[in-house]
């Protein structure tokens, strides 16, 4: 294998890897959301219209595994939980900001909007 291949294969890897964890309908939408402050479970099914609890709920474990947000509990009746970015979900800041312009881009020359 040359150089080149073993490049291309090293991009092919972490591509993969990324897709992993940002994939499907919410996830993005998710980090989206937290970018902007802390939020309960509630705040963000308001945010973010359609989503199921259900659905809601796979997402924030499925982020929470892959150490992109963090979960806290506070000791008070009921119980709270706060959502927020771990410093490796704010550090897709820039990667948000592109899928953003570009879903911007997208919309003007496909969308007509």
């Amino acid at each position: 294998m040359n150089q080149k291949d073993t490049v291309c294969q090293k991009r092919l890897m972490v591509t993969r890897d990324t897709m992993e964890v940002i994939q499907g309908k919410w996830r993005i939408p998710i980090i989206i959301s937290l970018t902007f402050g802390n939020k309960r479970f509630g705040e963000i099914q308001r945010e973010i219209v359609d989503i199921s609890p259900k659905m809601l709920s796979q997402e924030l474990k499925a982020l929470e595994i892959n150490k992109i947000i963090s979960r806290k509990l506070y000791d008070s009746m009921p119980v709270t939980v706060e959502y927020s970015l771990t410093p490796l979900g704010q550090s897709m800041n820039t990667l948000l900001d592109e899928i953003i312009n570009w879903g911007v881009h997208f919309r003007k020359e496909v969308v007509g909007k």
